[in-house]
């Protein structure tokens, strides 16, 4: 006589922490932007970020307002980014999500700063627009310290929310 056994499994499914994201992109943008103020280039923040939504600057406290929710949707998508495989074991990883952090940043230094960002302030009339593609080297210098600290950030900060 045979007999059956069933068993029941849990499968669980690790949904990404949007909040730890924010945060983690948050941070990673007080620290971009205290390396633009500290390289002279504010006036980005002042001038060109407040421009894309109507404000004249200079208008730092807005700039540093739309820098920061910038910032966190960025790393939001960052975390869609890498919650999928294979990256999603490396993001996990201090020193392999820093490294993924910076190649996210390059990405979006180029589709963001290079293209959208130039031609959004072109279409809203900011007299200073940078020409397309806005491809400076102190730009993916900038974005590569944001990338950094999201990608070490992430994987902690991810854990605690």
């Amino acid at each position: 006589m045979a007999s059956e056994t069933q068993t029941n499994s849990v499968t669980r499914t690790v949904s990404t922490n949007w909040l730890g994201a924010a945060v983690a992109g948050l941070l990673a943008t007080l620290a971009f932007g205290g390396f633009q103020t500290a390289m002279g280039s504010s006036g980005v923040i002042a001038n060109a970020l407040p421009a894309l939504y109507g404000i004249q600057g200079p208008a730092l406290a807005a700039g540093w307002g739309i820098h920061l929710v910038h910032g966190a949707i960025f790393g939001i998508v960052y975390a869609a980014f890498v919650s999928t495989e294979p990256l999603r074991e490396y993001a996990a990883k201090l020193p392999t999500g820093a490294v993924l952090g910076i190649a996210f940043s390059v990405l979006q230094t180029i589709v963001a700063v290079g293209f959208i960002m130039p031609l959004w302030l072109q279409a809203v009339g900011f007299p200073a627009a940078p020409p397309v593609p806005n491809l400076a080297l102190s730009s993916f210098i900038g974005h590569a310290v944001y990338g950094v600290v999201l990608g070490a950030l992430y994987p902690v900060l991810a854990t605690k929310f």
